[in-house]
């Protein structure tokens, strides 16, 4: 029995992917301090099993011992704090949480002989750029969490050249469903704005609506992430919807989805922030040697994030303590 451990594990990737790998007989053990996911998000057999860590992963004492007790053949790195217009107002957070503590992943990985780690990077990589982004697209991210998912990826190279250490890389993006973290006002639009609705308030939007980005259910990731664990080391792939939607667009999905559960809400547009405008990804490699197929119909995704939203207990909305309020956009003072 191949053992995974998943890092993240009670955010939307991580609770997702080790359900799936518990269905198919898998041993998990899975990681996460519960900062962005949720207890009741965890599968209960790995509660059940011990095998679920509260664990922050700057604890490094404690994470050797994990590792050690466990030794896993394949790590999948998921955690991370994905805000990234936020990111230059809490930049040591930023590359704490992002940076150091995936250091600490890697650094058990080589101690421990794991076959290999697959770590997910982000779009926010690419930066500026003619979308649709492609793999052979030179990195130049524009903001502090793009750095730090760029620099992880540098380091995993060069773990693999002076250690053997295998790994993957999967830049993902604008991934939705179930299980995500609504309660977070700083990241995962679909999910503010659904929070919104549900709280009686405005569908807020940043600038003029006219950004772009390509929205993608998680349940089509699960299949290609498992067939990382064999083959294709050292690779990168995009992973994610082919179709984008303006961001207009999709806060008027929502608006019309809202109204079939009798919930009627205003689109207001607030400042603009420091963005890129549009960033979508080619998905052709991924297609070729991952049969990723994404059949995202974003319109049922949203349904059943809302239907799922409705039954959710009231949780305390996510605020950030700013390390640097200089320039901070008024929507978040």
């Amino acid at each position: 029995m191949k053992k995974v451990l998943i890092t993240g594990v009670a955010g939307l990737i991580g609770s997702h992917f080790s359900k799936y790998l518990l269905d198919k007989g898998y041993e998990v053990i899975g990681i996460d301090d519960l900062s962005g996911g949720y207890l009741d998000y965890i599968d209960k057999r790995l509660i059940k099993s011990k095998k679920f860590y509260k664990n922050c992963l700057t604890d490094k004492i404690t994470l050797d011992k994990i590792f050690k007790k466990h030794k896993p053949d394949y790590v999948y790195h998921f955690a991370a704090y994905a805000a990234e217009g936020l990111s230059p107002f809490i930049r040591n957070y930023n590359y704490t949480n992002n940076l150091i503590c995936s250091i600490n992943v890697i650094n058990e990985c080589l101690k421990n002989d794991v076959k290999k780690i697959i770590f997910t990077s982000s779009m926010a990589v690419y930066g500026e750029g003619q979308p649709p982004f492609t793999e052979k697209q030179i990195p130049s991210p524009v903001d502090p969490y793009g750095i730090a998912k760029y620099t992880v990826e540098m380091d995993l190279k060069q773990a693999y050249e002076q250690f053997g250490l295998k790994y993957n890389i999967i830049r993902p993006h604008n991934i939705i469903g179930p299980q995500q973290n609504i309660w977070d006002r700083y990241r995962n639009v679909i999910g503010i704005w659904i929070r919104q609705v549900l709280d009686y308030k405005d569908i807020t939007i940043f600038g003029d609506g006219h950004q772009k980005r390509a929205f993608s259910d998680i349940k089509y990731y699960m299949a290609p992430f498992k067939k990382l664990m064999n083959g294709h080391d050292c690779d990168i792939f995009n992973l994610g919807a082919d179709q984008e939607f303006e961001i207009i667009e999709a806060a008027k999905l929502v608006q019309k989805i809202a109204k079939k559960f009798d919930y009627n809400s205003k689109i207001v547009h607030l400042e603009p922030r420091h963005e890129v405008k549009l960033a979508y990804c080619n998905h052709d490699k991924a297609k070729k040697l991952l049969a990723f197929k994404d059949s995202t119909s974003l319109e049922k995704t949203i349904t059943e994030m809302f239907t799922w939203a409705k039954e959710q207990p009231k949780r305390k909305i996510k605020k950030m303590d700013y390390e640097v309020d200089k320039d901070m956009y008024s929507f978040w003072k």
